[in-house]
Order: structure tokens, then sequence, then C-alpha cells
């Protein structure tokens, strides 16, 4: 028992040393200089992934870019439709493999970890599938980013994962958990590991938007459930809160972006004005509402300028972290019913407008 408590300790020490040198690194660059970082994204030829990497080309510029993704053809249709940079990297892989993550992230130095099997249904009708990818192929993530020695890794959650009541939130949960721990296990090695969460992302694949523009031909829209209510987010602020969350990051934390709430009956009548609307009752592992922070994970947690920070309560992170941040309020809860910003109608147009076919000559 005494060797353990040693054990522990020298944990801590380690880890806050490696702290300490990370962000002694961070403030004597003053900012991170991205044309010197090889970056590696996990999914990257899903709708995060193509976002990400077109903001990075235009933006940031850095020095060598990885898709990492199992699907050939979406690589080939992503290269063809000019993500063909110089810089760039494809990469056939799946999370599943833990051997070729190990190849993947060599030399690497910052890894965004969208991939994930993310529609609910398919979810809770696959467990076994899900908690491979979600579960054991964020383990496999981070085994790899310690191994090889990545400098920031970043894991995309959700919304779902808080008081999950599907498979798909679960999973997550799980995810965020082991990302939040993983900063434990690095001992000494430079490697800050933390989670992005955020809701329903505007225009992504599996995103009700085009459903509900596919529905508008047939003159009849289905909702769930009039009282449902989500949290949204466009691709273009998803994609650059990530990369804030990226430079700003310590290791641990979960970082939330402060975004609006719609009702889905309102999504239902701005995109198809007219139409008849049916209910057809909530699916199975289906919310009323969505949580991004829950009251428990709010006494943790702090206020900065255009995002809330969830911080560890474990015994190795550093209370100087954040200490600007503001302190919530006792019974905070960020909910997507209870939200005090709301998109109107004129947002709404305007969120819908990219999504929305071109009409024919």
């Amino acid at each position: 028992m005494v060797a353990l408590r040693k054990h522990r300790a020298s944990d801590r020490t380690a880890f806050g040393a490696r702290c300490l040198m990370v962000n002694e690194a961070r403030n004597e660059a003053d900012g991170m200089n991205w044309s010197e970082q090889v970056v590696l994204v996990t999914g990257g030829t899903g709708s995060f992934g193509k976002k990400f990497v077109e903001i990075m080309l235009k933006d940031y510029r850095p020095r060598r870019l990885v898709i990492f993704s199992r699907d050939e053809l979406k690589q080939h249709d992503m290269r063809a439709s000019g993500l063909d940079h110089p810089s760039l990297r494809y990469f056939i892989g799946d999370v599943r493999d833990a051997g070729r993550l190990e190849r993947a992230f060599a030399g690497v130095t910052i890894v965004v970890h969208a991939a994930a099997l993310k529609q609910v249904p398919t979810c809770e009708y696959n467990p076994f599938e899900a908690v491979q990818t979600n579960i054991m192929g964020g383990r496999n993530v981070i085994d790899a980013a310690i191994n090889q020695g990545v400098h920031r890794v970043l894991a995309l959650s959700t919304d779902k994962a808080v008081n999950p009541i599907n498979l798909y939130g679960a999973t997550k949960l799980c995810a965020e958990k082991m990302f939040v721990q993983a900063n434990a296990y690095a001992g000494s090695k430079e490697v800050c590991l933390g989670c992005a969460r955020y809701g329903n992302v505007v225009g992504s694949r599996g995103s009700v938007i085009p459903v509900f523009l596919e529905q508008r031909k047939t003159g009849k829209i289905t909702i769930t459930d009039p009282r449902m209510t989500r949290f949204w987010i466009t691709l273009d602020r998803g994609v650059k809160f990530v990369i804030r969350c990226i430079e700003e990051m310590h290791g641990g934390e979960i970082f939330v972006p402060k975004i609006p709430s719609m009702r889905m009956v309102d999504l239902a009548e701005t995109i198809a004005p007219g139409c008849e609307i049916e209910v057809i009752g909530i699916r199975p592992g289906e919310k009323l509402h969505e949580v991004l922070i829950s009251e428990d994970e709010a006494r943790n947690a702090v206020e900065v300028e255009g995002m809330y920070v969830i911080r560890p309560s474990h015994p190795w992170w550093s209370g100087e972290n954040w200490v600007n941040g503001r302190a919530l309020p006792e019974g905070f809860r960020y909910a997507s019913d209870t939200n005090s910003i709301w998109l109107t109608t004129e947002q709404l147009q305007q969120l819908i407008a990219p999504a929305k076919p071109p009409v024919p000559a």
C-alpha cells in the first residue's frame, strides 16, 4: 500500500511538471504556430473533417495535414473535389486497428478525433459495433497518441453524452471519461488530451435538415414531438471552436460552446412553410430536450468568453488552470429548453440556406 501511494504521488508530480512545461512553452510561443504542426483528423472524410481540412488549408496552413478514414471512395471524392493540396496525406485506416493508428500517428503533433458511429438508431441496433468504434477506438487513439508523442489530442463529443439514455450517448460518455483520465496515464510525456462537446451540426450528414428538405417534396413533414428542442451549431463555427480548444487546452478539460437552441417544430415550419406536420412520437433512445452541462458538472465548470470549461475533479488537475474563469451559479444547468439564446426565424433561414438544393435553371 505504501508503494502504491508513492507511485500515485510520483504520477501527480510528473503530470504537474509536464503541464507546467507545456504551459510555459505555450506562453513563450504566445499562441500556436500552426505552420509548424503536423495535424491528423480521424474520420476526416465526414462533414466535420472536410470543413476542418478546408479551414486548415485556407487559414492555418499546417506543415502536414493527414486525413485518416476507412472509406477509400470518400477519400477519392474528397481529393477530386479539390482538396488535393501538397500538404495533405490520405491514410486508409480504422480506429479499431491499433497498429494502423500507431503508424499513422508517427510524427504527428496534433490529433482531432472525429471518427465515431453517430446515429442513435444505428447504435441502438448494433451495440457491439458502437462500443468497438466509439469506446475501444477511442482507447486506441489515446494509446497511439501517448506512444507516438503527440502533443495535443482533442476528441469530439456530443450533448447526448450528458445523462445518456441511448447507447450512442453512453459510448461518448465513456470516451469522454477516457480522454480526460488519459492525461494521468501519459506520465511525463508532453501530451494534453481533452474533449469538445457540442450539439447538432447544421447541414451535417445525418442532420434532420436534409430529411425535412426531402420530405417537403411530399407536402408532409414528420416530427417526433412538437415540444422538442435541440442545440445547434454550424460546421464552420464547430471547426473554429475545436481549433480554439486545441490552442487553449491544458489537458483534461471538456469544452462546451455557447450556442443557440431551436424548437424542432419551428425548424420544420421554416424549411417547409405550408406543409402538413405529422407528429409520429419520440423514437427509442431519443430525448425531449438535450443537456450540454448537467448540474453536477457545473460545480467544476467555469464560464469564459464564448464557452464553458468543465475542469477535471481528479487530484492531478492544477487549480491554477482557468483561474480567470467565472464560477457558475448554484444549480446551473445548460439545457436546450432553458437556454438563454434562441434562433429567430431569420437566423433559421440563414442556417438552412446552404443546405437547400440549387433551383434548376
